[in-house]
C-alpha cells in the first residue's frame, strides 16, 4: 500500500490499485468513527455509490436520515483520522489483502446481512467466497465420533464442490477445515484476531494449508488480540456465508449454539449431529434438534434440504482432487492429512457387462432432475459403472457426476459399491 495523503486528496488517484486504496481508507474511517456500526454503514453503502462518496458527504447524513447528527459531525470531522491511519500503514507494512464493500470480490451473501462487515481482511483464494458453502461447527473438547463425523461430512461436502466454513478452533473446527481441505470445494476460516495474529498456536500446520489452497478471513485490523467477545461477532460472518450451519458436536453452553441462533436469524439452514444419549458434549445438539433444526448423519441430509440452493450454484467447478480416509480424525497438530489416491481410482477394467434394465417404476414418484435422468439412463444399460467412467461417458467434470450421484444414491435410486462403482436400483 502506498503512503497514505490527505484524505481530501484522494481525489488526483487513478487506476483500480488506487481506488481500492481509496475505498479502503474510506472503510477505515467508518470503522474508527465512534458509535457509527454494520447497521449505519449498510444504509450509507446503499445510499452511495462508494465508501469514499459517503465518507465526503458525511455532513449531509443526518439531513438524509442516514445517521444520527453527532455521528455525521463525529465523521466530518475526521476524529477517525489517527486511529485509521494506523490501521492503514500496519495493514501496509504487513501487506495484508482487503476486500471492500463495493469491491466485486466482496461475499455477496455477507451484504445481506442487517449488521454486514465493511471490509474483510483476506488470505488466500478469494474465489472461494463465490462457492456456495456450508459452516461446520463444533465443541474444542470433543469426542472421537465427533471429530470423525465432522471430518467425513467435511470431506463429503467438499467432494462436490461445496465449501466448508469454521473457525479454525480446535476440535471440530480443525477436522471441518481438514476434510475441506481435502477435496474441490476447499475451506474458509474466519477468524477472531487479526490475520497477523498466530492463533491458536497448535493449528497452525492447517492456518498455512488454508493459506496455500483456501481462504482465510478476519474484519479485525492487524495486530488485534483474540478475546472473548470478538467469537460471537466472528460468528455472524461463520454463518452468513454459508447457505447452512452444521453444529457437529456442542454441549449446552458451547458458542457453536450462537453461530447456530445467527444462522436462524439470517435465515439460514441449522442442522445438528445427534450424539449418544447422556454424552454431555452432544446435548447442545440434541437441544438444537428438539428446537427443529434438521438431523443430519452424514452430506447427503444436507444437499436434500439444500439441494435446489447448490443445483443453482454449482454450476461449474473444477475437478477434485481424490479423497480418502474421510472417516478417520486427525488428532494430531504437527501434519496435516493428505489426500491419497486409491488404488481403485482409474480401474483397469473399462468396460462393464451390459444388461439393458428396463427402469423402476417407483422413479416416476422422485421427480428427479435432468441430470439425474441422464445418469440413471446410462447405469439402467449396465451391471455397474465406475464414477470415472461415468464422467466421460456423459462428458461431465468429476465434481459434477460427482455431486448428482450423490443426490440420487441419498434418494435410492442408485447404490454405490466399493472401490466408487455405482449401480441403478431396480426398486
Amino acid at each position: 500500500m502506498a503512503g497514505l495523503p490527505p484524505f481530501a486528496g484522494f481525489g488526483h488517484f487513478f487506476g483500480y490499485r488506487m481506488d481500492l486504496n481509496k475505498e479502503y481508507f474510506a472503510c477505515l474511517a467508518l470503522k474508527h468513527t465512534p458509535r457509527l456500526g454494520p447497521k449505519v454503514w449498510r444504509e450509507l453503502f446503499a445510499h452511495y455509490p462508494s465508501a469514499f462518496d459517503a465518507v465526503r458527504d458525511a455532513g449531509a447524513w443526518h439531513g438524509l436520515k442516514l445517521s444520527s447528527k453527532s455521528v455525521a459531525d463525529a465523521c466530518a470531522s475526521e476524529v477517525w483520522r489517527g486511529s485509521a491511519e494506523e490501521e492503514y500503514r500496519a495493514a501496509g507494512q504487513a501487506s495484508m489483502d482487503v476486500v471492500t464493500w463495493f469491491d466485486p470480490r466482496f461475499p455477496a451473501r455477507l451484504r445481506e446481512l442487517p449488521d454486514p462487515p465493511a471490509m474483510l481482511y483476506v488470505e488466500g483464494d478469494v474465489t472461494l467466497f463465490r462457492n456456495p458453502g456450508v459452516a461446520v461447527v463444533g465443541a474444542r473438547e470433543c469426542t472421537r465420533l465427533g471429530l470423525e463425523t465432522a471430518g467425513r461430512i467435511s470431506a463429503q461436502l467438499s467432494r462436490i464442490g461445496i465449501t466448508v466454513i469454521s473457525g479454525l478452533a480446535l476440535g471440530i473446527d480443525r477436522q471441518a477445515h481438514l476434510g475441506g481441505l481435502s477435496g474441490v470445494g476447499s475451506s474458509i476460516a474466519v477468524l477472531g484476531c487479526g490475520l497477523d495474529v498466530d492463533y491458536p498456536v497448535d493449528n497452525g500446520d492447517v492456518r498455512r494449508e488454508l493459506c496455500g489452497r483456501g481462504l482465510v478471513v478476519t474484519e479485525y485490523g492487524p495486530g488485534v488480540r483474540p478475546r472473548g467477545g470478538h467469537f460471537p461477532v466472528r460468528n455472524r460472518i461463520i454463518s452468513g456465508l454459508s447457505l447452512g450451519v452444521l453444529v457437529a458436536e456442542a454441549a449446552h453452553n458451547s458458542g457453536s449454539l450462537i453461530t447456530a441462533r445467527l444462522a436462524g436469524e439470517q435465515g439460514r439452514d441449522v442442522f445438528a449431529v445427534p450424539g449418544p444419549i447422556g454424552q454431555p458434549t452432544f446435548t447442545g445438539c440434541h437441544r438444537l434438534i428438539k428446537q427443529g433444526a434438521a438431523l443430519v448423519e452424514s452430506a447427503s441430509d444436507i444437499v436434500e434440504i439444500l439441494r435446489y440452493d447448490f443445483a443453482r450454484e454449482l454450476e461449474d467447478v473444477p475437478d477434485p482432487s481424490p479423497v480418502s480416509n474421510e472417516g478417520k480424525a486427525d488428532r494430531g497438530r504437527t501434519r496435516t492429512a493428505r489426500a491419497v489416491p486409491s488404488a481403485s481410482a482409474k480401474p483397469s477394467a473399462g468396460a462393464p457387462s451390459v444388461r439393458k434394465r428396463p427402469p423402476s417404476a417407483n422413479r416416476d414418484a422422485l421427480a428427479l432432475s435432468e441430470d439425474e435422468l441422464k445418469v440413471l439412463a446410462v447405469l439402467d444399460s449396465v451391471d455397474k459403472m465406475h464414477i470415472d467412467a461415468l464422467g466421460r461417458e456423459l462428458g461431465w467434470k468429476s465434481a459434477v457426476i460427482s455431486r448428482v450421484l450423490l443426490v440420487l444414491e441419498m434418494r435410492g435410486a442408485v447404490k454405490q459399491l466399493p472401490g466408487m462403482w455405482y449401480l441403478a436400483r431396480e426398486s
